[in-house]
């Protein structure tokens, strides 16, 4: 029982201080996106409603249970769902981040993209550590038939891209998750940044040998 309160008091001060950490370099603002971490039980813990990732109070975090249902803590987000549909399709992830990034945000308004594989592969370290992006087409905020649209995607790739809206990433750790949410954005940002412009993309080759499925 000890080892177990010791665990869910590490992932709350984890999710604390990733969300902070976001939140000061701008990847997120005001009460926007939403981190979420699975303890050892099934238990879920994610951060509330209204609530901005710069000043996360641990002990407030939203708790389920191992069935996704509210156990504890504050009030939970409208997207809770994205986040239990993200582990029913990834059974290994152990957290997930969602985001309003800018730079991502602004790729998925984008019209003409390629909804199996939205960015190209322009890092070695994106092919590592996002992989493929698949486009979940829009769906009003809050609306539970993205769920199985987010779903559907997740079990093809653990980051997907809401259309209008932002990323969702998950991790085997919060850490994990945290480095490819991160990847991601800058990757999106050097996308806008060299549109109009000649690249020299990785190959397919080298693409394979890197990525993470």
């Amino acid at each position: 029982m000890t080892s177990i309160l010791s665990e869910e008091t590490r992932v709350r001060d984890e999710i604390a201080e990733v969300g902070k950490s976001l939140f000061d370099r701008c990847f997120t603002f005001g009460s926007t996106g939403n981190i979420s971490a699975r303890l050892s039980t099934g238990e879920m813990l994610m951060t509330p409603t209204n609530a901005s990732m710069g000043s996360l109070d641990p002990a407030r975090l939203s708790k389920f249970t191992a069935e996704g249902v509210h156990s504890g803590g504050d009030k939970p987000t409208k997207e809770a769902f994205l986040h239990q549909c993200m582990y029913c399709a990834r059974k290994k992830a152990g957290a997930v981040v969602h985001l309003h990034s800018t730079h991502a945000v602004a790729v998925s308004i984008l019209d003409g993209l390629d909804p199996d594989d939205v960015l190209p592969p322009l890092t070695a370290y994106y092919a590592m550590r996002v992989g493929r992006l698949p486009l979940v087409p829009y769906f009003a905020p809050g609306d539970v038939a993205l769920a199985d649209a987010v779903r559907e995607r997740a079990g093809r790739s653990h980051a997907v891209l809401l259309a209008n809206h932002g990323p969702v990433v998950a991790g085997q750790t919060l850490k994990v998750a945290q480095y490819a949410m991160e990847e991601l954005e800058e990757t999106a940002k050097l996308f806008l940044l060299l549109r109009g412009e000649r690249l020299r993309l990785l190959t397919s080759e080298q693409v394979n040998s890197l990525r993470l499925t």
